[in-house]
């Protein structure tokens, strides 16, 4: 196998289920095998701060190599990784089918699952990272009301950062008082059956997320109305629950698998009656088009969806290049900083996101591709705010230099965190799907 082969990488199955997988020895050795590969490389040290630390415990050692870093130091690399996958799919040379087979974001995900299986979380992270539970219950009449006002005050805030660990700068998710899932939807249907092409067959089901379940209503609404437009069939799936994104990065994966088993039936029944399935928030499509397909590579049932889901724009340009798309558009955006979401880059589906926002005319397009540092829960938390706010400020300094009429991100999370950087008269983020809405005239 030479270095620097032209082989296209090739992500490995993990088999989390293997009595290994968990073993302290083994672990604790392929760690200091990959941080010493990584010590000897140094590409990844402008992403997460997973590298910053790993190297400065290097630095600092007395051999300035691993073997002088403490294990008991590893976890402090573990806990700055939040698996957006960046360094195996956008910087790392060493992924299979190299020799030396690094995967680190996998690696990490394993050392996640130990640390869990020790019982070594916070219930902070247990209780956030249960988000079907926590927004059904801020949901209710009554509560998002005050919730979104203790949000607010600054006395409310402070006491929660001393007590429960979210910093009181933090940007906070507005919750909604009511569940898009629990309400029901006319949507309008097309005059005629839409065509299929290639993968698409015309006919969407949205998967809301407990994201867009429970926060961003507008998302959604933008979501159904432009892809209505464009002459498909939209539905709204009511069922599923969290796409098991947040328990991934806990390193909880029974409680993943838990997850898998009562969403896949749910796509499947979608499915079987001729829909694709679509959804706005790109961690929720990686769960579905990777990190499940690689969990568990034996079901076929997660193949099979995996095959059938989507990200918008990967799917309105795919219709496109089949001459379904309409480019009919009713006026131009301006400048637009856009921000390309690290869960989107990783699917491999190319800048789809800004292939069509370049349909638009009077519209220019300054694409910026580096990591927002939000993550789910990494930009709210207390002991790592401060760190993501110093990722995002390239981002930020990108998107003023810009001088955009609009900015926005694939990630609505990562928007808010953009938008949270800059002064409040630079203007408030929006999703593309947004934009394309407002360009459609809509």
């Amino acid at each position: 196998m030479r270095e620097g082969n032209l082989e296209a990488p090739k992500r490995a199955a993990v088999d989390w289920q293997a009595p290994e997988y968990l073993d302290e020895e083994a672990l604790f050795s392929e760690l200091e095998r990959a941080f010493d590969i990584c010590h000897g490389c140094r590409r990844c040290v402008s992403l997460c701060d997973s590298f910053p630390t790993l190297f400065d415990l290097v630095d600092e050692s007395d051999t300035m190599e691993v073997d002088g870093v403490e294990k008991g130091d590893y976890m402090k690399v573990v806990d700055q990784c939040f698996l957006c996958d960046l360094c195996a799919e956008t910087k790392c040379p060493y992924l299979p089918p190299h020799e030396w087979a690094l995967d680190f974001p996998k690696l990490m995900l394993r050392a996640k699952a130990f640390k869990f299986e020790q019982g070594d979380i916070k219930w902070r992270d247990r209780l956030i990272t249960s988000t079907d539970k926590v927004f059904a219950t801020l949901a209710r009449p009554g509560l998002a009301g005050l919730a979104n006002a203790a949000n607010e005050s600054g006395a409310f805030r402070k006491a929660l950062d001393s007590t429960v660990g979210f910093h009181p700068d933090a940007p906070m998710p507005k919750i909604t008082s009511s569940r898009l899932s629990r309400s029901a939807r006319a949507l309008a249907k097309p005059t005629s059956a839409p065509s299929s092409c290639d993968r698409t067959t015309g006919k969407v089901a949205i998967y809301l997320t407990c994201y867009g379940d429970a926060t961003d209503h507008q998302l959604i609404d933008d979501t159904i109305a432009v892809l209505a437009h464009n002459g498909l069939d939209v539905t709204v799936l009511k069922d599923a629950r969290c796409c098991g994104m947040p328990k991934l990065e806990l390193g909880d994966l029974k409680q993943v698998e838990s997850q898998k088993d009562h969403n896949i039936p749910v796509f499947l029944d979608a499915i079987e009656n001729g829909y694709d399935v679509v959804s706005p928030i790109p961690s929720c499509v990686l769960m579905y088009k990777q990190e499940l397909p690689l969990l568990f590579a034996d079901d076929k049932s997660v193949q099979r969806v995996r095959n059938h889901f989507f990200d918008p724009f990967e799917y309105l340009m795919l219709r496109h290049k089949a001459g379904l798309l309409n480019t009919t558009f009713e006026r131009g955006l301006g400048k637009v900083a856009y921000h390309a979401a690290c869960h989107q880059r990783v699917q491999n589906i190319g800048a789809k996101t800004r292939e069509l926002l370049n349909l638009i005319p009077d519209t220019e397009v300054t694409m910026i591709d580096r990591c927002s540092g939000h993550d789910g829960t990494y930009a709210l938390k207390s002991e790592t705010y401060a760190k993501a706010m110093k990722i995002v400020r390239p981002v930020v300094s990108r998107v003023k230099k810009a001088e955009p009429d609009t900015f926005g991100s694939d990630c609505p999370m990562a928007g808010r965190l953009i938008e949270h950087g800059m002064d409040e008269a630079e203007g408030q983020a929006a999703h593309p799907l947004t934009m394309i809405r407002r360009a459609y005239g809509l």
